[in-house]
């Protein structure tokens, strides 16, 4: 995987429900904009909220877009048990290119049991995996020599990275591994500079013109014009998760008339309107820049 792709908020109409039509134009504007692909059913597309069949809606309609354009749809899987998560690989792996399965979490196994884990969902999806490493969200760090085997394994097409920081077992896994990609939008720039293969980015569904504009700079070895894009990109990523997400990018993106309503399901909430008002401001500094 290379490049900027999208993990999709799910838009939801004023009566609750999926609002395929939003989706769709999100979809279509992220990949016009120069996103590589679509992530569907991520942390920022509320997976965890939806029910079975609103799932299924959103990845048959992020399938058709995907489609349409010829780039990959990648589709999040994985619970805090190896058999539920297996169950869930083999049903998303039938529509999907690319499945993003989180790393289990609540219960902390061991390094050991998260690659038997993963080696039990590669084996039953049929497609590859990128391992969703996010331990500020499953309470579980996993070592770099672990992330390393995880790469090195044939089933594993790369992993999303999100330590919340740019650490030692940040620049090991870079040194050592191939495709990794940037899950904190924050540390985009740095960490493809170091050698990231790309990321999947929430920001991407606001801002994704700018963000792969940042990945050819670093391509093509335009320094300048990568810490331009950086330094224009990170009051953005900031602002956009200052509160939970993905609350303040749906008011953005309401804001930007891509998606019709805000709404997020509880527990997440409206942001407060200091938060979309610095969001806004961070995204008209960023188009005048």
């Amino acid at each position: 995987m290379n490049g900027v792709h999208v993990p999709l908020v799910t838009p939801f109409a004023e009566d609750g429900t999926v609002d395929v039509p939003s989706l769709e134009r999100l979809a279509h504007h992220v990949l016009d904009q120069g996103a590589a692909g679509l992530v569907a059913l991520g942390t920022t597309g509320e997976a965890p909220m939806l029910t079975g069949a609103e799932s299924r809606t959103v990845i048959e309609t992020c399938r058709r877009v995907s489609d349409e354009y010829g780039t990959p749809l990648t589709v999040g899987a994985g619970t805090a048990g190896t058999d539920d998560s297996v169950r869930q690989a083999r049903e998303r792996a039938e529509v999907a290119d690319l499945l993003l399965v989180v790393v289990p979490y609540y219960l902390r196994p061991t390094d050991e049991g998260v690659v038997e884990h993963f080696a039990a969902v590669g084996a039953a999806a049929g497609v590859p995996l990128v391992v969703y490493n996010v331990p500020y969200r499953t309470g579980k760090t996993l070592r770099a020599e672990s992330l390393l085997a995880l790469l090195a394994a044939e089933y594993v097409a790369g992993v999303k990275h999100c330590p919340g920081s740019v650490d030692a077992d940040t620049l090991a896994l870079l040194a050592g591994g191939r495709d990794v990609l940037c899950g904190d939008d924050a540390f985009l720039y740095p960490m493809l500079a170091l050698g990231a293969a790309g990321g999947i980015s929430a920001s991407g569904n606001v801002a994704p013109a700018a963000l792969a504009a940042m990945v050819s700079a670093v391509r093509t070895g335009d320094a300048e014009r990568g810490r331009t894009l950086h330094r224009s990109s990170l009051p953005l990523a900031r602002a956009l998760f200052a509160e939970p997400s993905p609350s303040v990018i749906k008011a953005v993106l309401a804001e930007q008339g891509l998606i019709a309503h805000p709404g997020v399901r509880a527990p997440l909430r409206a942001p407060a309107a200091d938060s979309l008002g610095a969001a806004m401001d961070a995204l008209a500094a960023l188009d005048a820049g």
